[in-house]
């Protein structure tokens, strides 16, 4: 039987999972609603203005929640130039580093993401174009795709596998 901790993980990792799901469906949204407004430009119509603005949020929303789930199966850009280079027991002393980095950067955007959030919603801000959509919305995708990054980041520093696979080039 699973204990309470696995059973969290496996929650977890099912959430970050979903949401990179929902990131792939916005991406195809975007396909959807770019191909639609230029066919309408090529008919002589004027796209509608919703559909700028919710290409616009799904750019930004498709990046923060696909993020934590290409950080948990090392899809994030790195160069391993010099941690393929290091003796074996240096490589991991330095990815564990890295990856620590990572968490404290991820840390300090989430925390930062939070108190926008606050300010947003403090101020009752609206992002008003095509319809007015409270600000909070938009930015409440801050702390959480950077929070879960953090986390992500966390399980290279404190988990048994190393962020860098100690084979040099770069990888996606």
């Amino acid at each position: 039987m699973d204990g309470p901790f696995t059973l969290l993980v496996r929650i977890y990792d099912r959430i970050v999972f979903a949401m990179a799901v929902i990131a792939a469906l916005t991406l195809v949204w975007l396909m959807v609603a770019i191909v639609w407004s230029v066919t309408m430009r090529n008919l002589g119509l004027q796209p509608y203005a919703w559909l700028f603005t919710s290409t616009e949020y799904g750019v930004l929303y498709m990046t923060m929640l696909g993020a934590p789930w290409l950080v948990q199966r090392r899809g994030h850009v790195h160069i391993e130039l010099v941690t393929a280079a290091l003796p074996r027991a240096l490589h991991a002393i330095v990815s564990r580093l890295v990856a620590l980095g990572c968490v404290v950067v991820c840390a300090y955007l989430a925390w930062r993401g939070v108190l926008l959030v606050q300010t947003n919603l403090a101020r009752m801000d609206f992002d008003v174009r095509a319809y007015f959509f409270p600000r909070w919305m938009l930015t409440i995708a801050f702390p959480v795709s950077f929070g879960l990054m953090a986390i992500e980041f966390a399980r290279f520093v404190f988990g048994r596998e190393l962020m860098h696979t100690g084979k040099a080039g770069v990888h996606e």
